[in-house]
């Protein structure tokens, strides 16, 4: 079953965080991992338990995959520029 990556982020450094795309894409794409939406428009129909600034979207093959590629040693790496760049909320939903 696929899952999703959810990633709620408000940037502090753009241009920072520029880095951290450009390092991310390609280890995204080595899990299997593909973004379907990466800070488009958003329109907010309903804020009742949540208002998202930015968000990115990512389909994996499935959730035990997503979270391999959150937790592996590369990625912890570059999630410092992120962390670094924006204040985030991840989650992970399995979809179909």
């Amino acid at each position: 079953m696929a899952a999703y990556m959810i990633v709620d982020c408000l940037l502090d450094n753009p241009e920072l965080y520029e880095q951290y795309k450009l390092k991310a894409k390609p280890l995204v794409e080595q899990w299997g991992g593909e973004y379907l939406a990466r800070g488009g428009n958003l329109t907010l129909l309903e804020t009742d338990l949540w208002t998202p600034t930015r968000i990115v979207l990512l389909r994996f093959p499935d959730s035990a995959t997503a979270n391999r590629f959150y937790e592996s040693p590369e990625y912890q790496e570059v999630l410092k520029i992120s962390k670094m760049s924006a204040r985030r909320s991840t989650i992970v939903v399995e979809g179909i």
